[in-house]
């Protein structure tokens, strides 16, 4: 493990100016350039507002506020994002830069250090963002906001974690990268972002509790949407997981590393 670490540290010049670089290119020929990273997520948080606002918005106790569901939405999505950006880029990583590795050595540590930085600025953009519509739909977050920059750092490690495992896997068996969007898909919908908890029946409640991404997404709101303290307790338990999701990730990234190589 800290040898990973060294050698990132040793690359931390190649790993920033490729975050730069990426950032770069991928909005080279945009006259809106990096603003479209945080138009898409505010256009779908708009179509689901629209949609659903009339339904939900008198779901949500303790909000005095007519864009109640918007800004629960807004909270809920911007935990959803970094998690489900750093997944979904980690699980076709490997495929995808097998050419460098092939051709180019440097530390393969350094790839998944890439995509966590670039989706971080992602996240920071929109998060900056979205305080802008916050304060123009008159609820200006409070002091727990504090709070969020310990909560992604649980969202990183989680899915880090997740994603490196599930790279790993995506080289030797291709069929991962095909199901892990759907399996996203589902996740998304069994995580309350888009409702409520208490529409949900206390019969199946507890269900909840199988989902990672719920206590994360949960204390966003919990300090966004209502200025509260996240729950401590269960956000602990998950970091706890997250840690050794995280591990799990890179023993199995640095086992397979050379056989990466030669399977791609």
């Amino acid at each position: 493990m800290s040898a990973l670490l060294l050698s990132l540290w040793r690359y931390r010049g190649f790993v920033l100016s490729s975050i730069r670089n990426e950032f770069v290119t991928r909005f080279a020929r945009s006259r809106l350039g990096g603003l479209w990273m945080i138009i898409h997520p505010l256009a779908q948080v708009a179509i689901y507002a629209l949609i659903l606002s009339n339904v939900l918005a008198a779901k949500l106790p303790g909000i005095d506020n007519k864009y109640a569901y918007a800004i629960y939405l807004m909270a809920g999505m911007l935990a959803w994002n970094l998690f489900a950006e750093i997944v979904g880029r980690c699980v076709t990583l490997f495929i995808e830069q097998g050419n460098l590795m092939k051709k180019i050595v440097f530390p393969r540590i350094a790839l998944p250090a890439i995509v966590v930085g670039s989706s971080v600025l992602n996240n920071g953009m929109l998060f900056v963002a979205m305080l802008g519509v916050f304060a123009l739909l008159g609820h200006p977050p409070g002091i727990a906001i504090l709070w969020l920059p310990l909560l992604a750092m649980v969202v990183v490690a989680l899915a880090l974690g997740l994603g490196l495992v599930l790279g790993v896997l995506n080289v030797f068996i291709r069929d991962i990268g095909q199901v892990v969007p759907i399996v996203l898909q589902v996740l998304f919908w069994f995580t309350p972002i888009v409702y409520p908890v208490n529409i949900i029946p206390e019969a199946y409640r507890h269900l909840l509790a199988l989902n990672p991404m719920f206590p994360v997404v949960n204390a966003y709101q919990q300090a966004v949407v209502y200025g509260a303290r996240p729950d401590l307790g269960g956000l602990g338990v998950i970091a706890l997981f997250a840690l050794g999701l995280l591990g799990l990730g890179l023993f199995l990234f640095r086992k397979a590393s050379g056989e990466m190589v030669d399977a791609l």
